[in-house]
């Protein structure tokens, strides 16, 4: 289970321990847990491969929930030592001007931290690159509700509205699959609202000559060869075999 400090509970582990269910969970930076991670030395931090420069990874080992354990009682995801993995990251000048100006001090002067806690084997520069990848579903949930019609469900009717969701979701893989394989997506998060406005939105004009269909695109539409460079790709894969 991979999730964000939304699910840094002691129940969810508790749920995790009964279900053998691993855990990759965001950790909150509360209590003792800021004081922690202030005292780590500097030849701790691994430097890792990031979108940002100057990113580092260091591991603590942590006892998770411990300052709500009450004596006597029972697990419940209280008190057990678990993986601390933490990344830091530099912050922007502009951000950290933007709080400057504000009057906002600073505990960790020039680093973001990004905490999560993990009861799994491996490295922690591994372990922290599976952890980052469960934010990958926050931009498809982003393109279901700005690119397609799921900022609002248009029912009463929880039918009518799980046929609504399976359909979005339908549409929204054939998108960007349909993308993908032609070649259209620039970047893997490239939203539906660009493909649509640049490749299905074209006030194009379809004829017949000579029994073949010809498309007709705007002489001056920027990404016209694109698309019929993506039309020719998606027409040359093989079909379902069988």
């Amino acid at each position: 289970m991979r999730a964000d400090t939304g699910f840094y509970l002691a129940d969810v582990l508790t749920a995790c321990r009964r279900h053998e269910a691993g855990f990759s969970i965001g950790a909150r930076m509360i209590g003792r847990m800021r004081a922690t991670i202030a005292a780590v030395d500097e030849s701790q931090w691994t430097p890792v491969p990031y979108f940002e420069p100057g990113a580092a990874v260091t591991e603590l080992g942590w006892r998770v929930f411990d300052q709500h354990r009450r004596p006597g009682q029972s697990w419940r995801g209280h008190g057990t030592w678990v993986r601390l993995i933490v990344r830091r990251t530099p912050t922007p000048p502009a951000i950290r001007a933007r709080r400057a100006a504000a009057g906002q001090l600073e505990l960790f002067p020039g680093y973001d931290y990004h905490p999560f806690i993990t009861d799994q084997p491996g490295d922690p520069v591994e372990l922290d690159r599976f952890h980052r990848a469960h934010a990958e579903v926050e931009l498809a949930i982003r393109d279901l509700k700005h690119g397609l019609a799921l900022g609002h469900l248009p029912s009463k009717r929880f039918g009518a509205n799980q046929a609504w969701l399976v359909l979005q979701t339908l549409a929204h893989n054939l998108g960007r699959w349909s993308a993908r394989l032609a070649g259209l997506a620039a970047t893997p998060r490239q939203t539906i609202k660009t493909l649509r406005r640049r490749y299905l939105h074209i006030a194009a004009r379809l004829t017949r000559h000579a029994r073949r269909h010809r498309l007709h695109l705007p002489a001056h539409w920027p990404w016209a060869r694109a698309l019929i460079a993506g039309l020719h790709r998606l027409r040359a894969l093989p079909g379902p075999a069988g």
